[in-house]
């Protein structure tokens, strides 16, 4: 566990280097370790979400294939910093920035894995800062306009039911103290800081956006999800983008257990860092 400080705020970072010889056992690429890899970032959902959701599924696999890892709180989230503003997109992307710039990764193009709104903060990235993100990994991601009045009615519900609540003391005398402290850190994102506010003032994509990514984009959507329109959207648009539907999930896809997830993510990382260093030699050359 570390703590660095970027864009102002202390934030809780994981970083998982690369392993020396992937898992698949196929070579790494020629030349050292700096320049072999896309670095791969992660960036959790909303609320009571934060690195650990990947750490397993996801974070180690990816580091036992040669790829490096970094996952990160988001602002006011798991052990990062709370400070009472600044949750848009913006300053989301900034403190992104501020993250990779504070782990010496500035200058190293990157592969975003997003999970839920994580996806969406990954893609205002890419929008935002094209020679910043070598690739993307949506799971789904909320994109389409009806998602924000959705989601801010249900954050604004979940709100209500946590002020002045008792629940956290309940769960803590049960001794379930994991609940209690995801209970007390919902309550303060959502009733002590902007996020409501900053969601519901945030931008939707449109089809322009999606045709001006100029990176290899995955997509995945668990089949009876609300968010596959959005999804369909991106694909029919974005160049570059591969869309896969997970049958029998919904908004779930992390909890797949049957590894189609894991081995979609590792094969989109390799093709990512495969473009990455081929764009790198055609730039040298």
């Amino acid at each position: 566990m570390a703590e660095i400080l970027a864009n102002a705020l202390r934030f809780h970072v994981q970083r998982l280097p690369a392993a020396d010889a992937p898992a698949t056992g196929v070579a790494l690429p020629d030349g050292p370790p700096e320049g072999r890899d896309t670095p791969v970032v992660f960036l959790h959902g909303l609320v009571v979400d934060n690195l650990s959701s990947f750490y397993c599924p996801l974070g180690v696999p990816l580091a036992r294939a040669g790829h490096e890892v970094v996952l990160y709180d988001l602002r006011g989230h798991g052990l990062s910093e709370r400070p009472p503003a600044g949750y848009d997109s913006g300053s989301a992307v900034r403190d992104l920035v501020a993250v990779l710039r504070a782990l010496g990764l500035d200058g190293r193009p990157v592969h975003l894995v997003g999970n839920s709104y994580g996806g969406t903060l990954a893609l205002h990235a890419a929008l935002a800062r094209p020679d910043l993100v070598a690739g993307l990994t949506l799971l789904e991601p909320p994109l389409s306009g009806p998602w924000v009045a959705n989601m801010v009615d249900t954050l604004s519900v979940a709100a209500l039911s946590l002020e002045d609540s008792l629940v956290p003391a309940e769960l803590s005398s049960l001794r379930l103290r994991k609940a209690a402290k995801l209970t007390v850190i919902a309550d303060a994102l959502l009733n002590h800081t902007t996020l409501i506010d900053d969601i519901a003032a945030g931008r939707t994509f449109t089809p322009a956006d999606y045709a001006g990514l100029d990176c290899p984009v995955l997509v995945v959507c668990g089949e009876h999800s609300e968010l596959v329109p959005g999804a369909l959207e991106l694909a029919g648009h974005a160049p570059r983008c591969t869309l896969r539907i997970l049958p029998g999930l919904g908004h779930d896809v992390l909890k797949e257990t049957d590894g189609v997830l894991r081995e979609a993510v590792l094969a989109h990382a390799a093709a990512v860092r495969r473009a990455a260093r081929t764009r790198t030699g055609a730039l040298t050359a």
